[in-house]
């Protein structure tokens, strides 16, 4: 016997209109819809066929049996499909999905030809390792290799597409259905900006337009670019507006295969837009502690994606709004303190919130951050971190402040300490702190950073409990493995990418343009972490970053590594990261 439940969600996910209907003795459709406090509004069809026929099928509307008919709809559809077997049999089952419609399901189910099972798997996974070949690693460490191409593997799990074999999905608002291949979904844009996407600009530039051009269809469709979209709806989870972030990374490293005028038109809609807090901060320049959720987060995020507009802006001739942009990438200024060194709320006054406790993500009943505090989000301006260390006063304050981070107790009291993937106070289980281990190469230390990172690295296991934190639709899994190839993206959009501490004792990247780039390491081990000098292409090469586009020119970074510190490598501030 195969049961369809459909009333059944998983968390809160609760469903508000099923149908499940028979067409023959060996295929079936239906849909589900469903709200939860993450969707409002969830639509998918299916189809489903079996490989041998039902004997016998039971319906249930509500938990009353249907008696007649081979179809019900209701908020609680059952269906047991019921069939005789013999010992060992196998019976196969194929499910196709569709948001649109049932036909687009129908359609779906044509994609796979026979029974074959086998055959089937094994084209997935030729999909599959034709995917995650594009980084090829050499390490003797077995677990090493399983954890990061498992991670790899997590970072291709989304977006997915939400066109159906028709071409046909259901459009922001539920009722139109539109058409269009290409078209993703179940993009967690306050995560996978920071790495998650940037790294497909690397291993999947091929897919990048449709991405943004799924963006651009939502925009089109919502008037805004989205948020957090789940199946084409809009969550307005979490706080900035990142899919700018990602237009200007693609736009920046000159990714084709979109509109760049139609993109700023649409980067500069959702900056402008009067909710989630942005009419105040464009009014005071800050979003108040008392008018939105976790206004010193918004504040800061918002910054960042004001820079990212202003580059584009730049780019593209705009000077006016490059001013504009860019003065107000400096609002997370108004929000630090210089007496107590972190970024703290205010309310719409000017006043600072009182008393200020920097372990505290809540003030009252209001929250001040967002999945943090004060002591993890001062360090967020990755597009300004040299106007971050000024605001410090001097970089061994600077520098002091970031060892302490590291070194703390957290208290016992605070909720947010109750999670894994701490190191002192640095959360590394939450995507806030992801970039922080590598400020330490914008003050001349790269052997700090080295260590961190290697710390960080350690909370990635071979084991159940292998991530430290929710993954994030890959965000999680994207740190490890730009700090397991030996560098991460600092500012996500400004195409440079801060060396750490490789993993590998060799990594060649595939590039889409048809060229490779190979990082390797000389005396890599255990012990010697750390950077001692470098070569790009047979050059010699101090500077602790690199960029982008000599990764994608092919060509070949050696590190050599050493148990100490090097006095001379990443020191200079000509080899700081910009």
């Amino acid at each position: 016997m195969i049961r369809f439940d459909l009333a059944y969600g998983a968390g809160d996910d609760s469903a508000t209109g099923c149908y499940f209907k028979k067409i023959n003795a060996s295929t079936f459709v239906g849909y589900r819809i469903s709200r939860s406090s993450f969707s409002k509004d969830r639509h998918v069809y299916f189809a489903a066929q079996i490989s041998k026929s039902v004997s016998d099928f039971v319906i249930f509307r509500d938990s009353s049996l249907v008696n007649a008919g081979d179809e019900a709809t209701g908020r609680d559809v059952k269906a047991c499909l019921v069939f005789p077997t013999k010992k060992g049999e196998q019976v196969l089952l194929k499910v196709a999905l569709s948001t649109a419609n049932v036909e687009g399901a129908l359609a779906g189910l044509k994609e796979v030809k026979g029974w074959d099972f086998n055959a089937v798997k094994h084209r997935a996974e030729d999909i599959w390792e034709r995917e995650l070949e594009k980084i090829k690693i050499t390490s003797e460490d077995e677990d090493f290799k399983t954890v990061f191409y498992t991670a790899l593997y997590h970072t291709y799990l989304a977006p997915i597409r939400i066109y159906d074999a028709s071409g046909q999905y259901r459009g922001v608002d539920k009722q139109t259905i539109l058409q269009g291949n290409n078209i993703y979904t179940i993009n967690s844009l306050w995560d996978t900006y920071r790495a998650a996407n940037p790294l497909f600009t690397i291993t999947q530039a091929e897919r990048v337009p449709g991405i943004i051009n799924s963006f651009l269809s939502f925009y089109h469709q919502y008037g805004l670019l989205p948020v957090w979209d789940l199946y084409f709806s809009e969550t307005n989870t979490m706080k900035g507006y990142h899919a700018v972030a990602i237009l200007a990374d693609a736009i920046l490293k000159g990714l084709k295969g979109f509109d760049y005028e139609e993109a700023f038109k649409a980067m500069k809609s959702s900056a402008n837009q009067n909710i989630r807090g942005t009419d105040w901060y464009r009014k005071l320049g800050y979003v108040p502690f008392e008018k939105d959720d976790a206004g010193a987060t918004s504040t800061l995020e918002y910054a960042f994606d004001d820079w990212c507009i202003a580059q584009v802006a730049k780019l593209l001739g705009k000077e006016g709004d490059y001013k504009i942009f860019m003065e107000r990438s400096g609002n997370w200024k108004n929000l630090f303190d210089t007496a107590t060194l972190f970024v703290r709320p205010k309310d719409a006054k000017g006043k600072w919130i009182e008393p200020f406790d920097p372990y505290e993500e809540t003030f009252g009943k209001t929250r001040a951050f967002a999945e943090g505090n004060a002591w993890q989000y001062t360090w967020y301006v990755p597009q300004d971190v040299y106007g971050l260390i000024r605001m410090f006063g001097t970089p061994e304050r600077f520098s002091q402040k970031l060892d302490s981070l590291y070194m703390l107790t957290p208290p016992d009291s605070q909720s947010i300490f109750k999670y894994d993937g701490y190191i002192g106070l640095m959360w590394h289980g939450n995507e806030p702190c992801h970039h922080i281990s590598y400020l330490y190469n914008y003050l001349g230390m790269p052997w700090k950073t080295a260590e961190k990172v290697k710390q960080l690295c350690a909370f990635y296991r071979n084991d159940p409990k292998g991530l430290c934190g929710n993954d994030d639709c890959g965000q999680m899994s994207a740190w490890y493995i730009f700090s397991a190839i030996g560098f991460y993206p600092v500012n996500p959009a400004n195409g440079e990418y801060v060396i750490g501490t490789p993993l590998a004792d060799k990594t060649e990247l595939s590039l889409s343009n048809g060229k490779h780039f190979l990082i390797k390491t000389i005396g890599l081990s255990k012990k010697n972490i750390y950077v001692q000098k470098g070569t790009l292409n047979g050059h010699p090469y101090t500077k602790s970053f690199i960029e982008h586009a000599d990764i994608m020119r092919g060509g070949e970074l050696v590190l050599y590594m050493g148990d100490q510190p090097s006095p001379t490598w990443g020191i200079k501030r000509e080899d700081f990261p910009n």
